[in-house]
């Protein structure tokens, strides 16, 4: 369990995947996320996921974000581990629409951030995002991370960020909101 301000990071539980196949199929987060529609039944899913939980990868870590009174709100993972590159891709979704926009997303990218930097070796964190998704580009950009390049995949725009171990020195060492509004002035 990583507790943040607002947020636990706790392994996923059985549990858990009734929510996760909500959020999957729901085509405002599918769109968020340009996320090929889900194909699995109810039933596949979480077999599947079940089967993920009980043999989880080492190229992938997969959490679950509960708000501090302990309720599933999203998820968060780190995957595509490549410990030659010393890097990792992250991913975070706030599933629950009674926690978006209020913070949730942000605490639980820096908490994920913090507890990779601080116990594993990799030295840097990316993740791509949609160029047109301002919020989810802001809560990142405030997180620390930079843009650093632009790629299509699928028909989709997306940002490029990074965020490097040497540039994260403590939690509050993050970007403020004139930095922000500078680079969505870059973006737009």
């Amino acid at each position: 369990m990583i507790k943040g301000e607002r947020v636990i990071l706790r392994k996923k539980h059985p549990s858990d995947l009734e929510n996760d196949y909500i959020w999957r199929i729901d085509p405002d987060l599918i769109a968020l996320d340009a996320a090929p529609p889900l194909k699995l039944s109810r039933r596949e899913y979480i077999s599947y996921s079940n089967d993920e939980i009980r043999h989880p990868s080492k190229k992938r870590y997969r959490l679950a974000i509960d708000s501090d009174d302990g309720k599933h709100i999203g998820n968060c993972m780190y995957y595509d581990i490549d410990e030659k590159k010393s890097q990792a891709e992250l991913g975070v979704l706030i599933g629950d629409s009674d926690y978006q926009g209020q913070g949730y997303g942000t605490d639980a990218v820096k908490t994920l951030v913090q507890y990779i930097f601080d116990n594993t070796s990799l030295q840097r964190i990316y993740l791509k995002t949609l160029v047109w998704n301002i919020r989810a580009y802001k809560c990142f950009h405030k997180c620390g991370f930079t843009d650093c390049g632009r790629i299509t995949s699928n028909g989709n725009d997306f940002i490029l960020m990074e965020l490097q171990r040497d540039t994260v020195k403590t939690r509050s060492d993050y970007h403020t909101q004139a930095d922000i509004k500078a680079s969505l002035k870059s973006i737009t």
